[in-house]
């Protein structure tokens, strides 16, 4: 009945899940996990589809103006599925809000921490550990992660952005 007034964040609940579905797909390989070591724990795997969402993120941003529709629908669908997903994992109303923010701000820190990286302030590998680790990693699967992000980038980077928001990576 009062649908009019709380509408979803966007017309359209499903904007920005092809490249979302895409990302998760990404972050879901297991050579992060294995070879790269990053801990397969919810902390570790959000950590991973907090980094490579903040790559695509810093990636759309280059197209400017043409590219915030597309950064504004994946950033509300990543937020759509936090919350989805944390409601499931049994968090309620008085908490899931600031869970939820909290897990926003994790990932506007990585994006712009891929940001910089991109604009050569950064380290790509030290933005690596960074981005997916709590504790230090050894050199192999530090370098076997950092590897595997700029490949993703690289990726990202000769891909158009019609074909990001179709969720289509080159």
């Amino acid at each position: 009945m009062l649908g009019f007034l709380f509408r979803g964040l966007t017309a359209a609940p499903q904007r920005g899940a092809p490249l979302f579905e895409a990302l998760t797909e990404a972050a879901r390989r297991p050579h992060w996990y294995l070879d790269g070591a990053v801990p397969d724990t919810l902390d570790g795997r959000f950590a991973m589809l907090a980094t490579v969402t903040a790559l695509a993120l810093a990636r759309i941003e280059r197209e400017g103006e043409s590219g915030n529709p597309v950064a504004v629908a994946l950033t509300e669908r990543f937020i759509e599925v936090m919350e989805s997903e944390h409601r499931e994992l049994g968090l309620g109303d008085p908490t899931l809000g600031k869970t939820v923010r909290k897990l926003v701000g994790m990932l506007a820190r990585r994006t712009e921490l891929w940001r910089s990286v991109g604009a050569g302030e950064e380290n790509w590998k030290e933005a690596t550990r960074e981005s997916l680790y709590t504790d230090e990693p050894s050199k192999k699967p530090l370098d076997h992660s950092a590897d595997a992000l700029a490949s993703l980038n690289s990726r990202l980077l000769v891909t158009s952005l019609a074909d990001l928001a179709k969720g289509r990576i080159a």
